[in-house]
């Protein structure tokens, strides 16, 4: 069973603020392996700014920047490795093996995939998934997941 969430966020900082929940209701369960979220939309659809928040809600108070050409930006906050991945660039998925795509996956680390569909094949399963789509003002987000007690932690946002 897959639950599913729909909020529409007015601007970018409820986008952040969305973020910033979202990174409560995961630290909240206290999940003691490699946690995976999929950012899926467009080009400035607010993947990035909803990233910052989530950052943000863990602790980091520096800049987040946006992996386009790294590929990967990690930070260290919350007690846990986080590594935010945009994988648009890339032109093959069989890259992510040169890059040491395993090395990331442990215990106490967090992975942010923006553009998943690129990696298909190599990055482990979501355990949460985000579209967000442009609104005439603001952004619309869809939430899934197959964990519905992490489903239900960010329905009581």
């Amino acid at each position: 069973m897959i639950g599913n969430l729909c909020r529409d966020l007015s601007d970018a900082e409820a986008t952040e603020a969305f973020g910033k929940s979202v990174a409560g209701a995961v630290t909240a369960l206290r999940i003691d392996r490699a946690v995976v979220i999929y950012l899926f939309g467009e080009l400035g659809a607010g993947k990035t700014t909803w990233v910052r928040g989530f950052l943000r809600g863990l602790g980091h108070e520096g800049a987040t920047k946006s992996p386009t050409y790294t590929l990967v930006e990690p930070y260290q906050c919350g007690g846990r490795d986080i590594y935010h991945f945009d994988l648009y660039r890339l032109a093959d998925p069989e890259e992510l093996e040169y890059l040491g795509i395993g090395e990331y996956c442990h215990d106490q680390a967090i992975l942010i995939f923006e553009w998943p569909d690129k990696g298909r094949g190599m990055i482990p399963a979501p355990d949460l998934c985000l579209q967000l789509d442009y609104l005439s003002d603001g952004r619309h987000v869809i939430v899934t997941s197959e964990n519905l007690e992490l489903m239900a932690e960010i329905a009581s946002l």
